[in-house]
C-alpha cells in the first residue's frame, strides 16, 4: 500500500467534477418532450392532480433528470473510486464483463462492482452481478491457482448492518472508501472539493433548464390541450402507450 496523497484526490475531483455538470447539462439539450412522455407514467401525473402544462412539463423533468443525474454522477463516482484504489493499491479498471476494479490487498485479490448506493437495483438485477461474479472468478481462478479472491459490491454511500452476502461482500459508505484507499477519513475529505464551481455550473444549468421548460409547455399547449387550456390526459395517454398522438377525437368538455 502507498499513503494516499489526499492533493492528488482533490485535484482529480476538480477536475474531473465538471465532466457531470457537462454531461448533465449536455443530456438536457439534448432532450425531446416525447421522450419523456413515452417514458414517465401519465396515470400518476393524472392522480396527483397536474392541471397546469407547465407543471406538468416540470414534473416530468423532474422525474426524468433525477434519475439521469445518479447515473451520470454514479460514471463519476466510479471513476473517483478507482482512481484512489489505484494510487493506495494499485488498483485498475476491469476489463471482466460487469466488474468495474481489481486490487490487491492483505493477500487477497479483489473484483469490484461499484454502485453509488446500497439501495441500488431489483432482484434481476442483483441476481445479474452475482452471475458476473461468479464467471470473473471461474476466470481469475483459473489462471491463478490457490488464489484468495473475493467479490465485492462497493457502494460509495449509505450503510449494510450484514455485509456477508454469502457470494460476495458489501461494503458501503466510509467502510468502502476506506477499503480502496486505507483512509479512514476520505469519505469526509472528497466532500469540499465536490462543491468546486459548482454554484457557477447550477446557475447555468438553471437558465436552459428555464429555456426547455418554457419550449416543453409550449409543445404540452399546442399538442396536448384542449383549445380551452385543459390538458387532453386521454390524447397523453394514448401517446404514452402507442407512440402518438392522433387527432383531437373529442369536444371540450
Amino acid at each position: 500500500m502507498q499513503p494516499l496523497n489526499l492533493n492528488e484526490v482533490v485535484q482529480y475531483v476538480e477536475e474531473n467534477i465538471g465532466d457531470f455538470h457537462k454531461r448533465k447539462a449536455e443530456n438536457l439539450r439534448k432532450l425531446k418532450l416525447e421522450q419523456v412522455l413515452k417514458k414517465k407514467n401519465p396515470y400518476l401525473f393524472k392522480a396527483k392532480n397536474v392541471t397546469k402544462g407547465q407543471d406538468l412539463v416540470e414534473s416530468l423533468l423532474k422525474a426524468h433528470l433525477s434519475s439521469q443525474e445518479e447515473s451520470i454522477f454514479g460514471k463519476f463516482l466510479e471513476g473517483l473510486a478507482i482512481f484512489v484504489c489505484h494510487e493506495a493499491y494499485g488498483g485498475r479498471k476491469s476489463s471482466t464483463t460487469g466488474i468495474d476494479l481489481e486490487f490487491e490487498r492483505d493477500g487477497a485479490m479483489y473484483v469490484v462492482s461499484i454502485k453509488s448506493g446500497p439501495n441500488w437495483g431489483n432482484s434481476d438485477q442483483i441476481k445479474k452481478m452475482k452471475q458476473n461474479f461468479k464467471q470473473a472468478l471461474q476466470v481469475l481462478r483459473a489462471g491463478m491457482k490457490n488464489a484468495n479472491i473475493i467479490a465485492v459490491n462497493g457502494c460509495c454511500s449509505g450503510t449494510d448492518a450484514k455485509p456477508d452476502k454469502g457470494d460476495y461482500l458489501k461494503i458501503c459508505g466510509q467502510e468502502f472508501w476506506e477499503f480502496i484507499s486505507g483512509s479512514n477519513h476520505l469519505y469526509l475529505d472528497i466532500v469540499k472539493p465536490l462543491g468546486h464551481t459548482a454554484k457557477e455550473r447550477n446557475e447555468e444549468f438553471a437558465k436552459e433548464y428555464a429555456n426547455i421548460v418554457n419550449l416543453f409547455t409550449r409543445e404540452i399547449l399546442n399538442d396536448f390541450c384542449f383549445d380551452d387550456g385543459t390538458i387532453d390526459w386521454e390524447k397523453l395517454v394514448r401517446f404514452n402507450a402507442e407512440g402518438r398522438s392522433g387527432g383531437r377525437e373529442r369536444k371540450n368538455e
